[in-house]
């Protein structure tokens, strides 16, 4: 356990890459990341990216591929409904938790405080201990019980970043417009990255 280890949680939310690039880009940056999945991100995995993981039986290199190896040791694997992993209190040091992409039911639950899993339970602690907390749902429309949900999460402290690539960077292929979003959440996380070009870059206007 250190503080610089973060929580990053996969849910049922169309977005499956998002999820998996921030893994990667957490990893290569050097951070001991605690991961869950739920029943329906495994589904969305295996529909949007053709990687079939199993929640009973996890394998890095199932969700990752061959870039898995040279990271194994710092991915903590924890099953959803494991309430005794280190996560679920506050005792257990974090620098921050990421759930990406997050359901509208995960969004509910959190802003209700119903723990009826491990990543509500880990959300739950990381806005009691007023740790940074981040939601990226990806759903649209979306009506107002939905909106109220995520209201009362950035009421209660999460940050509620929207997995909406920007065009101002002219993303030239489909993974520009994933690396923007994943290069927006570690802006929140304050980790450095390369992921995007910045706006004043791209206007011309920033500095060389």
């Amino acid at each position: 356990m250190a503080a610089n280890d973060l929580v990053l949680a996969l849910t049922g939310a169309s977005g499956a890459p998002y999820g998996v690039r921030l893994l990667e880009v957490l990893l290569r940056a050097g951070h001991t990341v605690h991961l869950v999945l739920s029943p329906a991100a495994v589904q969305v995995l295996e529909h949007e990216l053709n990687r079939r993981v199993r929640l009973d039986r996890f394998v890095l290199a199932d969700l990752l591929g061959d870039t898995a190896a040279p990271n194994a040791g710092q991915v903590y694997y924890h099953h959803f409904m494991d309430f005794q992993a280190g996560i679920a209190s506050g005792s257990f040091l974090t620098a921050g938790m990421v759930i990406c992409p997050c359901s509208m039911g995960t969004a509910a639950a959190i802003a209700h405080g119903l723990s009826q899993n491990l990543i509500h339970r880990a959300a739950d602690v990381h806005l009691k201990e007023r740790r940074p907390l981040i939601l990226v749902p990806r759903e649209t429309p979306l009506h107002l019980i939905q909106l109220r949900n995520l209201t009362a999460c950035a009421e209660a402290g999460a940050v509620v970043l929207p997995a909406m690539p920007a065009f101002y960077t002219r993303p030239q292929t489909l993974q520009d417009a994933v690396d923007f979003i994943v290069g927006r959440i570690c802006d929140q996380l304050g980790i450095e990255h390369h992921l995007l070009p910045r706006w004043g870059d791209c206007t011309g206007h920033g500095e060389i």
